[in-house]
């Protein structure tokens, strides 16, 4: 994956865990059969959508609990209001992601124009981060619009929900680590 595609993905990443939540409150229930694989490229780990978008996935508006709102025993006037958030935002939601997008075009055109122009670039990289930490504020600001029609108890449940995640979080990439030491120890000439 170039550097490019990864800044591109990198920059996703944020507006797309704002605008992916959606879904989220539609279910009650997991879809039937087996649970989706993970794979590589869109919407797997490395693609453009990261992992653990769409329904269920643990990047939506509640940051790591995805499938827990199911845990949370929501009532259904919070479902709907939750729904309002969603949808109370959903212009705002639509324009960082436009701005997104073409901030991240622009900075591809110049990393990858016929000559290197490294203030260009720092600047199109700027333009970027502008746009993420701009997503970043509404994600904050719809996240707390959200908790706030939570009851003090599924609150709580949400923390703990968030740090069960953090930990298996943690034991993945602690594995992943792992598994990537051992296979830079079996390579010949090391």
């Amino acid at each position: 994956m170039t550097t490019t595609a990864k800044l591109t993905a990198a920059a996703s990443l944020l507006v797309l865990t704002g605008l992916a939540v959606t879904p989220l409150f539609a279910q009650d229930t997991p879809p039937p059969g087996p649970p989706p694989m993970r794979r590589m490229g869109p919407g797997g780990p490395g693609g453009p959508g990261g992992p653990g978008f769409g329904p269920g996935g643990p990047m939506g508006l509640f940051g790591s609990i995805g499938r827990g709102l199911r845990e949370l025993d929501l009532s259904d006037a919070q479902r709907e209001q939750l729904r309002g958030v969603m949808t109370a935002h959903a212009d705002e939601m639509k324009a960082i992601g436009d701005r997104l997008r073409q901030a991240q075009q622009n900075l591809d055109a110049v990393v990858t124009g016929d000559t290197a122009d490294e203030s260009a670039i720092r600047a199109r990289s700027a333009d970027v981060a502008a746009v993420q930490a701009d997503a970043a504020v509404l994600r904050a600001r719809m996240h707390q619009e959200a908790v706030s029609l939570l009851t003090a108890e599924q609150q709580a449940k949400l923390k703990e929900l968030r740090a069960q995640e953090a930990e298996r979080e943690k034991a993945r990439a602690e594995r992943m680590k792992a598994n990537g030491d051992q296979r830079r120890a079996r390579r010949p000439g090391k």
